[in-house]
């Protein structure tokens, strides 16, 4: 009988107790791998790029937009095409007919219809997040949702689990302008991702924390955008600034689809572009335009569903 070390005995182990032994042990450690790899995954993700880092005494940003529907009208006063869509599709170098921040007509219960400008929500219980099997897209401490397209399988589990239908699909290799050479691709600005992988609004990460608004607020003719800070409870739409609670709270402000439980981060009050002089019953947009096909060579003939 074999010994243990305070000199007392052990039974033997059979041969059959061994294998049953080792072979838990190998499902044991082949599990705890795959669960270390995924943890492993989810951390690279998050620490590969996100937004400036915390410096020591500075309080962590909580990103959040307001989108005054009183006073966007479609750019329908301006007579153009949506500028906050067109604006975000050259400052991002979106190919048709992908628009991360896309203006919809929807109809009000006593007729007429408004306008809402529909970005990437940036939930805070993000079903996107959720459903990745590969850890590819995170939320940041700052509560932005980003997408590492490095690590991007393709799969579109993401895409169907968005309530939003705010992530696009990278068919092809899109149609850059010469400058999109220049930049080098990471997560807070998605430019060079490569094809088969998913895209959607960011916030303009790399751009707010730098203390720029985003590009669609800034193109915004009628000031209708804000971005703001729930931290410091400040907003702005690049000429007012707005205590941000009080400007939710006292305008009766909605999240698109709060039944949900996703918590988003973007904010609407209620309107149909009546301070900037638009009736309801002033229906119709007027379409987007991609620039890339005056300025680069091949744009023509970029199509979503292209292969």
């Amino acid at each position: 009988m074999p010994e243990n070390n305070d000199g007392t005995t052990r039974p033997a182990l059979s041969r059959r107790t061994f294998l049953k032994l080792a072979g838990a042990g190998v499902l044991g450690l082949t599990v705890a791998g795959q669960g270390l790899r995924i943890l492993t995954a989810r951390a690279e993700s998050r620490t590969e790029a996100t937004t400036a880092p915390i410096g020591k005494g500075k309080r962590l940003r909580r990103w959040s937009a307001v989108i005054d529907l009183r006073r966007c009208d479609g750019c329908q006063s301006a007579g153009t095409a949506p500028q906050c869509a067109e604006a975000c599709i050259r400052g991002r170098f979106l190919p048709e007919p992908m628009q991360w921040i896309e203006v919809y007509e929807h109809e009000l219960p006593g007729g007429g219809t408004r306008f809402m400008p529909t970005p990437c929500m940036q939930c805070q219980n993000p079903p996107c997040v959720n459903v990745c099997p590969v850890a590819a897209t995170w939320s940041t401490p700052e509560g932005i949702v980003l997408i590492d397209q490095r690590r991007c399988i393709g799969c579109r589990l993401c895409m169907a689990a968005c309530p939003y239908e705010r992530r696009f699909f990278l068919w092809g290799d899109p149609p850059l302008p010469p400058e999109a050479a220049l930049v080098d691709y990471s997560p807070v600005h998605q430019i060079g991702a490569p094809k088969g992988t998913v895209m959607k609004c960011d916030f303009c990460t790399d751009m707010t924390s730098s203390g720029r608004l985003p590009y669609c607020a800034q193109a915004c003719p009628n000031n209708a955008i804000y971005f703001g800070d729930l931290e410091e409870d400040l907003a702005t739409n690049g000429r007012n600034v707005v205590m941000l609670s009080s400007f939710l709270s006292n305008n009766g402000a909605f999240r698109s689809k709060e039944d949900l439980g996703t918590k988003p981060r973007v904010y609407y009050i209620p309107g149909q572009g009546q301070d900037v002089g638009r009736s309801p019953f002033t229906k119709g947009l007027k379409p987007v335009e991609w620039p890339w096909d005056k300025t680069t060579e091949g744009a023509k003939t970029w199509k979503r569903s292209s292969r």
